[in-house]
């Protein structure tokens, strides 16, 4: 058995001893979570693992002027001494600052002076703090250190996206890359926000809603949906067709026998069956999401693998042609920690690829601050190395991003999601929304590897899974995250 320990603050917060329980220790080629056990004490923090090696460890921390965010180390060994958390989370950002520094000069960033004068700010932040300790943590030191460290961050990442768009733009005017949203089920746009501020949409095929008892079809509103779509002049999308964490299933679903024969058969027939209707209008295809952490269907990562590879397989029997993506959620593993399981996220989608499927895409479901669904929030600097870890895989990358605009009750979202999992810079409002939108989406949106980005759903007023993650609120008034993403379609995209 594996451990490390960690002083902490004399000061921490209540509030701030729950949030650490969220901490896990980290490793492998994909520095992937493993089953984590957390003790709090007497000012120190215990991890536990099953295995004992060295690992990086991640915690939920208040970093100023960046939000409560999953904050990393380097790679820390086990031993008997305790570390200082809050000099190690500094220490890890600053390592990472620097890896990253280095790769992209080497592909052609220009450091900016300011960029140059940050990173000095936070490297002679740290080294105080580390000279400052003598015994006992200097916790404003510290403090400070990762805070000027995640600004670094955030700067180089910014200065990042501007000089890839400038790059790619000189080769590209407009570029290709599809912007778009996931809309409710059944419901077709009533504002001319949608065409205005897009170029692709995702179009829902609620199995809940088309076939509502066995083998009883009602088409009528997705027909009207495609033929909407058809007309709209944006690419067209379907799905997810199926979401393995049972959204969106009917009824009568849950009273049959759910060996997993069973629920293969009937996976298929319903993918099929949608898919033959409209594959002349509709190409692409999302035909699962989330089959990776589910646990409602399967209590094995393999099962889990073969009930995807197997409906995706017969949706490529319908037309060869098809383009075919599989969505992957939790993509930092979050759902690793509190249970062992055979195949991170990454080896999940990696397993998908050399199936043989010829995969169109791997969606990234990047939904921040919204629990048990979605992921704890992370800095722009982190979204952009796991973005590039999942483009070794060697497919297309799609994104799909979410953050919520309020912490409030959400009638119309699912009951088990709830707001939490962190925060960006401070909290969750219309504005910071909207900067959260403005942001991650030119991140991906400047990335070769992606090849499209869509909000997780279009409004609040109607039924959805994240709350307040919606483009129109529950009155159905625009958020100002919608002229952000109109904004950016403009600057970049045709």
């Amino acid at each position: 058995m594996g451990m490390m320990k960690f002083l902490l603050p004399a000061d921490l917060s209540g509030d701030a001893v729950l949030e650490l329980e969220r901490t896990c220790v980290a490793g492998g080629q994909d520095n992937m979570p493993f089953p984590t056990q957390i003790l709090i004490e007497s000012g120190e923090m215990t991890v536990i693992r099953g295995i004992d090696e060295s690992g990086c460890v991640f915690a939920p921390w208040e970093v100023n002027g960046s939000g409560r965010i999953m904050a990393g180390s380097a790679t820390l060994m086990e031993r008997p001494q305790p570390y200082h958390l809050l000099i190690e989370l500094a220490r890890g950002k600053l390592n990472q600052i620097r890896g990253q520094v280095s790769d992209w000069v080497m592909g052609g960033l220009q450091v900016t002076e300011s960029l140059a004068e940050q990173i000095h700010i936070a490297t002679e932040a740290f080294v105080h703090a580390v000279t400052g300790v003598n015994g006992s943590e200097n916790v404003a030191d510290a403090k400070k250190a990762l805070a000027e460290g995640y600004r670094a961050a955030d700067l180089l990442t910014q200065t990042y996206v501007s000089q890839v768009f400038q790059l790619r733009h000189e080769r590209q005017p407009t570029l290709d890359t599809a912007l778009g949203c996931r809309l409710a089920a059944s419901s077709l746009p009533k504002n001319p926000w949608l065409e205005d501020t897009f170029n692709s949409v995702c179009l829902p095929f609620s199995w809940d809603e088309i076939e509502p008892e066995e083998e009883r079809y009602s088409w009528e509103a997705a027909d009207a949906m495609v033929d909407w779509g058809r007309n709209s002049g944006l690419r067209l999308q379907g799905g997810p067709l199926l979401d393995f964490t049972g959204q969106h299933f009917p009824d009568w679903f849950w009273r049959r026998k759910r060996d997993l024969a069973t629920s293969c058969r009937l996976f298929c027939d319903f993918a099929e069956t949608v898919i033959d209707r409209y594959r002349d209008h509709v190409r692409a295809w999302h035909i699962t999401t989330a089959s990776n952490t589910s646990q409602l269907l399967t209590s094995g990562d393999e099962e889990l693998l073969w009930l995807t590879v197997r409906t995706a397989e017969a949706v490529r029997q319908i037309d060869p042609t098809l383009e075919i993506i599989l969505g992957i959620s939790q993509p930092w593993g979050e759902y690793l920690v509190g249970k062992e399981h055979t195949h991170s996220p990454f080896v999940f989608a990696d397993t998908l690829v050399r199936s043989g499927l010829k995969l169109a895409a791997l969606d990234l479901e990047f939904v921040m601050g919204v629990m048990p669904r979605g992921s704890y929030c992370r800095d722009l600097l982190d979204v952009s190395r796991l973005i590039d870890l999942y483009a070794l895989l060697g497919v297309p990358l799609h994104i799909t991003l979410g953050y919520p605009s309020s912490a409030g009750p959400d009638a119309l979202a699912a009951p088990d999601q709830t707001v939490a999992g962190g925060n960006w810079r401070g909290g969750f409002s219309p504005g910071i929304q909207a900067d959260w939108g403005a942001a991650f989406a030119a991140l991906a949106l400047c990335k070769p590897s992606v090849k499209a980005v869509h909000w997780v759903h279009a409004s609040d007023a109607e039924a959805h899974v994240f709350p307040h993650c919606g483009l129109i609120d529950a009155q159905g008034n625009t958020k100002p995250v919608l002229q952000n993403l109109r904004d950016l379609r403009k600057a970049h995209l045709k």
